[in-house]
């Protein structure tokens, strides 16, 4: 098999990760997501986090860091807080079928485990995004009516580590999920009624 044809494969192996729905929701009882649209949002907030601490970060790391996260998901599934407290998976396992004869293998397998002992800057941002991208998926559904929504948030927000990630939760309770374009159109009606 050509390194292209490998490649090919490993593409479609992220592709899946656009149909894994994330299982917490079931539990929340509205809102749904995939394991994809989360490890953007992660990345997303990767980059937001990681230009606070500029000049004290690898930002490349962190990015790549992010966009690994939970890729071994396409293998073993999305497991929520629940289904961990009865069923383990070997996510190195998982990390070496799908990268182990890649020549940047061990890069892979570095990030990964940088990423789970968290010890790191560039880990605890990545681990503390992952937490702020719930935050505001769980602030949208709390936003809309979900009465559970506030007790996910107050359990997430005691998982964050980072001082500029706390903050940023605030920040994110405390804004309106649909402000950042409702509020423009309401304030462009206004000008036009004042005219």
């Amino acid at each position: 098999m050509s390194l292209y044809h490998r490649l090919a494969k490993l593409l479609f192996e992220a592709s899946l990760l656009k149909r894994i729905e994330r299982t917490g929701y079931n539990y929340l009882g509205t809102g749904k997501e995939n394991v994809a649209s989360h490890s953007y949002g992660v990345v997303f907030c990767s980059y937001l986090l990681s230009k606070r601490y500029a000049g004290k970060v690898d930002e490349s790391k962190v990015l790549r860091m992010a966009l690994l996260h939970d890729f071994v998901e396409a293998r073993t599934g999305d497991f929520n807080a629940v289904n961990k407290l009865y069923n383990k998976t070997d996510e190195k396992k998982a990390l070496k079928e799908a990268f182990g004869d890649l020549f940047f293998a061990e890069e892979v397998f570095t990030l990964y485990e940088e990423y789970r002992d968290n010890k790191t800057l560039e880990a605890k941002i990545v681990h503390d995004a992952d937490v702020l991208d719930l935050i505001v998926q769980l602030k949208e559904q709390r936003d809309l009516n979900n009465p559970f929504a506030e007790r996910w948030i107050n359990y997430a927000k005691k998982r964050l580590s980072l001082e500029e990630a706390k903050a940023l939760a605030e920040a994110i309770i405390e804004t309106e999920w649909c402000s950042w374009w409702l509020e423009r159109l309401i304030k462009e009606a206004d000008d036009k009624d004042s005219l």
